[in-house]
C-alpha cells in the first residue's frame, strides 16, 4: 500500500482536527523516494532504541503515538539523537507518523481505554472537542442597504476567507469571516450599515474529547480499580496517593482520567479517584487534601497499553490485513521502579 494511502486511513482512524492547536500530529517524516508501506511498528516514543528497531524489523513506517519532532528542528546532524533518528528515518526511507492528542480526544481513543479501569461505568467526555468551524464570526447588514452584491463583494476582495452571503428572498445579506480577520472586515464595510455582529457558537462532538468521566454500574473499590490498572497496563507496581479518609476497601463512586499529563484536565472535576501518567507532589498533595485519590502510572505507561490491545488489532483492519502492524518491544517508559 503505497504511503499517501495509508496516511489517508490512519486519517479516519482519528481525524488530525481532534488535536490539540498546539500539537505537531500528522506525518512528520516523508521520504522523497517512494516505495510501499508494508510494516508498520507502533511505539509510544520514538527513541534511538526504536529506531534500531524499525531497521532490524524492516518496518517501513514509524507510528508514535507522541511527536519525535514537536519543536521546529533549525539543523539535522548527528549531534542530537532526535536529529540522528530524522536522518536516519530519511536514508532508510522510513517514514513517521503522530497522531497523539487526536488519539486522546477520538471516541475509543486512549482515554476510552484507559478508564476501563473503572469497569463497566456510564462515560461521559470531560473536555468535549468542538466542530472545526471555517467562519467564526457573522456580521449582520440592513436589509436597506443600497449597495449591490457587486458592490459588497468589492469591498470585501482585499479580506481573506470572508463570505459574502445575499438572499434572493430580500432578506438582509451578511458577511462570514473568522476571528483573525473581524477587524479588517469591519473595515471594508465601515460605509455600509452594519446591524449587529454575532460570534457562531461551538458545537460539541459527542464522546470526543480529553479527559473521561465514569459512574461504574457497579460497586467498585480503589484496590479494584488498581488492579484492574494493573492488568491493563502489565505493571507490577503503580503510585497511589489515598486520599484522607480512603483506604484501599473505599468505593469508588466517581472516577475519572487523563493519560499523559492529565492536571489541566482533571483539576476541578468531581471525582472519588483520578487516574493520570504524571504529576507534582504539589498537585497531588491538593487533591488527597480534598478528597480525591490519585492513581498515577508515569506518563507514557497511562498511553502504551492503548496500542497493543486496541491500537494493533484496528489498524489491522483498516489496513484489510495488507499491512504487517507490529507493536515495539523496545519502547518503554525512561523511568523505571528499581
Amino acid at each position: 500500500m503505497d504511503l499517501k494511502e495509508v496516511v489517508r486511513r490512519l486519517n479516519i482512524v482519528a481525524s488530525l482536527n481532534l488535536a490539540g492547536s498546539w500539537d505537531n500530529v500528522g506525518l512528520l517524516v516523508e521520504p522523497y523516494t517512494k516505495k510501499k508501506v508494508n510494516k508498520v511498528l507502533l511505539t509510544n516514543d520514538l527513541t534511538e532504541q526504536v529506531m534500531d528497531e524499525t531497521v532490524n524489523v524492516k518496518a517501513d513506517l514509524i507510528l508514535s503515538y507522541h511527536p519525535p519532532i514537536f519543536q521546529a528542528l533549525k539543523r539535522v546532524t548527528s549531534d542530537h539523537w532526535k536529529e540522528r533518528i530524522v536522518a536516519r528515518c530519511l536514508e532508510a526511507g522510513i517514514a513517521v507518523y503522530s497522531p497523539h492528542t487526536a488519539y486522546d480526544a477520538v471516541k475509543g481513543g486512549v482515554n476510552d481505554w484507559l478508564v476501563g479501569a473503572f469497569g463497566d461505568a456510564e462515560v461521559t467526555v470531560i473536555q468535549p472537542s468542538t466542530e472545526l468551524l471555517v467562519y467564526t464570526h457573522m456580521i449582520m447588514l440592513s436589509a436597506t442597504t443600497e449597495q449591490t452584491k457587486e458592490q459588497l463583494q468589492a469591498k470585501l476582495i482585499c479580506v481573506p476567507d470572508a463570505k459574502l452571503v445575499m438572499s434572493d428572498s430580500g432578506s438582509a445579506p451578511y458577511v462570514l469571516c473568522c476571528k483573525k480577520n473581524l477587524a479588517e472586515c469591519i473595515r471594508a464595510l465601515s460605509s455600509c450599515d452594519v446591524e449587529f455582529i454575532s460570534k457562531s457558537e461551538s458545537v460539541p462532538i459527542t464522546g470526543y474529547g480529553m479527559g473521561r468521566f465514569a459512574v461504574p454500574n457497579s460497586q467498585q473499590t480503589i484496590a479494584d480499580v488498581v488492579q484492574r490498572v494493573k492488568a491493563m497496563t502489565g505493571l507490577g507496581h503503580v503510585r497511589l496517593a489515598l486520599a484522607k479518609q480512603h483506604n484501599l476497601n473505599s468505593i469508588v463512586c466517581k472516577g475519572a482520567v487523563c493519560a499523559g499529563s492529565g492536571l489541566s484536565v482533571l483539576k476541578g472535576v468531581d471525582a472519588d479517584m483520578i487516574i493520570s501518567g504524571e504529576m507534582s507532589h504539589h498537585d497531588v498533595l491538593e487533591f488527597t487534601q480534598c478528597s480525591v485519590t490519585v492513581l498515577l502510572l508515569e506518563h507514557s505507561n497511562s498511553e502504551r497499553g492503548f496500542l497493543s490491545a486496541v491500537l494493533q488489532p484496528k489498524l489491522k483492519e483498516i489496513f484489510e490485513n495488507k499491512i504487517t502492524v507490529a507493536v515495539s518491544e523496545e519502547d518503554k517508559d525512561p523511568l523505571q521502579i528499581v
